[in-house]
């Protein structure tokens, strides 16, 4: 069993929450096997596995396999891929698991990553019966949160939705994800940088919720991943399960928080700007820990120009004061963040994408995203401060801004 740290106990008790209504978590080797067990002692006798073609060769067919010599009966659900081959968290999806399940199953297992659990746990609320999150790869922090993004009439929006009781992830199918998920899971704990930045800045500045020990825990999660990189990229089992619990840790403190500060900040909502743009154009989905990856790259090179060329006592408005009396402070913690190059090394040392280019994200979306994409969520970020008290707008590649000037 993954034990709680202290510091997650002692959030949760600041929060009024108790400690036994976090999802049992189990990450080690050989997890699949613990599941059948687990369901017998809570009676959850009828189960449904959720999954698409990829998940249940890489884990479904052996746990559906599992689950029935424990007497548990099993039926599965095989997400339909669209006319890119992709399942999508969209009306289609949903409806195809609500139809699909019987009235009278008694848990849901989502046996998949990222997409197939924001699927699952919409209609796990929906459906009012509980579910169990059986990750198949190490490749985003939202296992654990309540937040589904779903893609309704085309656009990407989050609803609050519910967590899993349990999460059994299993290092052996763990490590033998394909690459790209794993670096997409780096990817995404590596946005932490830009995004416990942009907490500070909208605490200060802006006095939204701040919680100091969330925001250790966080940074908690991404030092030792960043510590570890090389294992992690050797995709071994301590490498996984250092990435898997930071991972998951980053989406209990979400789901105390019940909102995404510590974890979502301007790269979130550079990723979020993309994939709309994806969407609207009928383009294929990029994995989101590789978008956010490189959103943070872009973001770090964006905010260290700022504080090289923004001149705070010219700044009017309802910000104004605040970004005055904090700029020294917000400035240290910008300059206290890697450079984009290191940031870029770190993703290319797990095989992860590193540039907009890479990942086919043009140099027009992306100076469009700069200049818009601070209006997907109502939080005062760096890159919204920016959008604020810009005299033209943010061109891109940057270096082009600064020769300009």
């Amino acid at each position: 069993m993954m034990q709680l740290s202290a510091d997650m106990l002692a959030l949760a008790d600041e929060y009024g929450i108790n400690p036994s209504t976090f999802p049992l978590l189990q990450v080690e080797g050989g997890a699949l096997t613990s599941i059948g067990a687990y369901l017998n002692e809570k009676g959850l006798s009828k189960a449904v596995l959720i999954m698409d073609a990829q998940t249940r060769a890489a884990a479904g067919d052996k746990l559906a396999a599992l689950l029935e010599r424990e007497n548990i009966h099993v039926q599965t659900i095989e997400l339909l891929a669209n006319h890119h081959g992709q399942v999508n968290a969209d009306e289609a999806s949903l409806v195809q698991v609500l139809v699909e399940t019987p009235g009278d199953i008694d848990v849901l297992l989502a046996v998949g990553a990222g997409t197939i659990h924001d699927i699952t746990r919409f209609c796990s609320q929906k459906l009012s019966i509980p579910f169990v999150a059986v990750p198949t790869a190490a490749s985003v922090d939202g296992f654990t949160s309540k937040g589904a993004p779903l893609i309704l009439r085309g656009v990407k929006q989050t609803i609050q939705t519910a967590a899993p009781i349990a999460v059994f992830a299993d290092l052996d199918v763990l490590c033998a994800a394909p690459r790209p998920l794993t670096a997409a899971g780096f990817g995404d704990i590596l946005g932490k940088f830009t995004s416990l930045l942009d907490w500070e800045i909208s605490a200060r500045v802006g006095g939204e919720p701040y919680n100091a020990l969330a925001a250790k825990m966080t940074r908690h999660s991404l030092d030792t991943c960043v510590d570890h990189v090389e294992e992690i990229a050797k995709a071994d089992e301590a490498g996984i399960r250092i990435l898997m619990e930071a991972l998951i840790e980053s989406g209990l403190v979400m789901q105390v928080l019940d909102f995404s500060r510590p974890a979502s900040g301007a790269e979130h909502h550079l990723s979020h700007y993309w994939e709309m743009h994806l969407l609207e154009t009928d383009k294929r989905q990029l994995l989101h820990g590789a978008k956010v990856g490189v959103a943070c790259s872009i973001i770090t090179e964006l905010y260290k120009d700022w504080i090289e060329q923004f001149d705070p006592s010219e700044a009017k408005g309802a910000y104004a004061p605040g970004l005055q009396e904090h700029w020294e402070e917000i400035s240290l913690m910008i300059a206290a963040l890697p450079t984009p190059e290191a940031l870029q090394y770190y993703l290319y040392q797990v095989g992860a994408p590193a540039s907009a280019e890479e990942i086919g994200i043009g140099s027009g979306l992306v100076q469009n995203s700069l200049n818009e994409a601070y209006h997907l969520r109502d939080r005062c970020t760096g890159l919204l401060l920016i959008n604020q008290f810009k005299n033209k707008q943010i061109s891109y590649p940057l270096q082009d801004r600064i020769s300009s000037q």
